[in-house]
């Protein structure tokens, strides 16, 4: 058995305890790179809905659970020789002064479009890239993704001015979807409704509204609301399926009121 340990404040000391974890714990020690990766996937959106309820200490502790993950998948990759926590340290460090010439080099300042820019042209310049949306990871949830290329492809000027002018490539997206829905195959219909999702992202995009974070934000307002239209008709005794459309409306509307008055009295 390991020694008793009290918790610090200091890296080295969480990269030790992970070690000790490894060897004397059979969950730990069983583990691989892909045996976490979902894990690890989950504890970014914990953290990220942290960040949404704007919960410094819920984020404190997600935060937390995240580098855990980060040194335990470099435990992992260093019990093979394969690197250690020192050399992701230096990678990132090494990567983040050569991607900041105008910060750590005597050249101009930048504005922060510039720098994004800059940013790009080096990983091109570097052979980091052949495609700017190599940097793009396919399994990036959809809607992230879609604005992730977006993005990209804007920072070499394929893009619209403005949303205005982006505008009327959403309106004929859904008419051709409309036409699919009426009279197009299974296959044509999904097609044609990813490229209505896929130009709403980019008219979002050009507005300064991030598809995935508008999404989520809707998302939990349905929860909320479909789940306040539960706890009333529970309260009365009655049953979700025997009660009529009309009545869930009337709860939802009542719900609507509710989040409002929340939001208006900075709750």
């Amino acid at each position: 058995m390991a020694e008793n340990r009290k918790p610090t404040r200091n890296f080295s000391d969480l990269v030790e305890i992970m070690t000790i974890l490894r060897k004397e714990c059979p969950w730990d020690r069983k583990q691989t790179h892909e045996s976490i990766k979902d894990l690890m996937v989950e504890e970014i959106y914990e953290a990220i809905e942290a960040i949404d309820d704007n919960d410094p200490d819920e984020l404190r502790k997600e935060l937390g659970d995240l580098l855990l993950h980060v040194v335990f998948q470099t435990e992992i990759a260093r019990e093979s020789g394969r690197f250690d926590i020192g050399d992701v340290i230096w990678t990132i460090q090494e990567k983040l002064i050569r991607r900041h010439p105008h910060v750590f080099e005597d050249t101009d300042a930048a504005d922060s479009e510039t720098v994004k820019r800059n940013w790009e042209d080096l990983k091109m310049k570097e052979g980091e890239r052949k495609s700017v949306l190599q940097g793009v990871p396919d399994t990036l949830p959809a809607l992230i993704k879609a604005y992730r290329m977006q993005d990209k492809a804007a920072g070499v000027g394929f893009d619209w001015k403005s949303w205005k002018l982006a505008w009327p490539k959403l309106q004929e997206e859904i008419e051709e979807f409309r036409q699919a829905a009426e009279k197009g195959s299974e296959e044509e219909r999904n097609e044609e409704f990813g490229d209505l999702l896929f130009s709403m992202v980019n008219v979002g995009r050009l507005m300064g509204i991030n598809a995935e974070d508008a999404l989520r934000m809707t998302n939990r307002k349905f929860k909320y609301r479909f789940q306040h239209i539960e706890k009333v008709i529970n309260g009365e005794g009655k049953n979700m399926r025997d009660t009529s459309l009309e009545e869930m409306d009337r709860i939802w509307d009542a719900a609507k009121g509710k989040s409002k008055s929340k939001k208006g009295s900075g709750k």
